[in-house]
């Protein structure tokens, strides 16, 4: 499968990446460094947490080459920083220099953040959702106060067809899957496509699962803002409380009585929580092909691309066509 993130002129510096080299983009703005550092988990940057000669520590990610323009890397600092004004919970970057919060090393663009200490919450108890539900419509009343034309939009087209595209057109689908894949995703998007009619959009997180937390006694503070994009309010509440079941069904209600407190939510635009899982199964497995040749991706996902696979892929995407009919049929019964 090719990939134009693998064609890219800088993807080897990237995967080779020494801890020489990001030490000395670090100190390049004046920080000076102990030399102590530590990698950290991430499969779309590199990311590491040095020490200062202070004995604080920084985080530095190196951010993917080809997967962002300079104005969208600006786009997202941008939002943090409107939201840490605000005194929304979040890691701002850090300025190198007077203005900038954004560097280069050998071309590969990277930013500096505080620590944040804290753990990822497993499970959330009832303050806890109010909490969030609070903190999250906060966000999206920064989120709706102008656009980002550079960040991404989540929408059918860009997460479902634009998708299918670059994996038809690539070969990334198993021969023997290829037709199937087509004509389920084909399938669903003729489904969900007019339910996005007329639900509004703006700033938002993006990927705002519990991994993207870290909790303090002081709350929580939310983290990774690189998927921060253009798109329905509801995104970011079902990736909050993702479950499908009654309990998980309470637990949104109890964010969402939280969030009504501070910006209106719809009910009707949680009609959209299936058909935004789906179209994230779609670009999962996008995200995971357009990186395939960086080492890390084989050996995290090793069935990746096997019949197997693009087969639990068409039957998770039929189950989810069935739960949206049964939800559409619901709400015609009703109407």
């Amino acid at each position: 499968m090719t990939d134009s993130f693998a064609r890219h002129p800088l993807a080897d510096l990237f995967h080779r990446l020494t801890p020489e080299a990001v030490l000395d983009a670090v100190e390049a703005g004046g920080r000076r460094c102990t030399g102590r550092f530590l990698v950290l988990n991430s499969y779309e940057n590199r990311v590491w947490q040095f020490e200062l000669e202070d004995r604080s520590w920084v985080v530095g990610k190196f951010y993917r080459p080809g997967r962002w323009s300079r104005e969208a890397l600006l786009a997202e600092h941008a939002f943090l920083a409107e939201l840490d004004a605000e005194e929304v919970p979040v890691a701002r970057p850090l300025e190198l220099a007077p203005g900038e919060t954004l560097g280069e090393v050998a071309g590969i663009r990277f930013a500096l953040f505080p620590r944040v200490g804290g753990r990822a919450p497993q499970e959330l108890d009832d303050e806890q959702l109010a909490v969030l539900g609070r903190l999250l419509a906060r966000i999206h009343n920064v989120g709706a106060r102008r656009d980002a034309p550079a960040r991404p939009r989540l929408t059918p087209a860009t997460y479902g067809r634009d998708n299918l595209r670059w994996l038809l057109e690539t070969d990334a689908i198993h021969a023997e899957a290829r037709a199937a894949y087509a004509a389920t995703v084909e399938a669903l998007l003729q489904r969900i496509e007019p339910l996005f009619d007329g639900v509004p959009v703006h700033r938002i997180h993006g990927d705002c699962h519990l991994g993207n937390l870290l909790w303090t006694p002081r709350g929580p503070t939310f983290l990774d803002f690189d998927d921060a994009l253009v798109g329905p309010a509801v995104q970011d509440v079902w990736m909050l409380v993702p479950s499908a079941d009654d309990q998980g069904r309470r637990q949104r209600d109890r964010l969402l009585e939280a969030y009504a407190g501070f910006r209106d939510f719809h009910p009707g635009w949680l009609r959209l929580v299936e058909p935004l899982r789906a179209l994230r199964y779609v670009h999962y497995a996008t995200w995971i092909a357009r990186r395939w040749h960086d080492p890390i991706f084989p050996r995290t996902w090793p069935q990746f691309g096997t019949l197997s696979y693009w087969q639990h892929q068409v039957l998770d995407l039929r189950e989810q066509i069935a739960r949206i009919d049964q939800i559409l049929d619901g709400a015609a019964d009703r109407s």
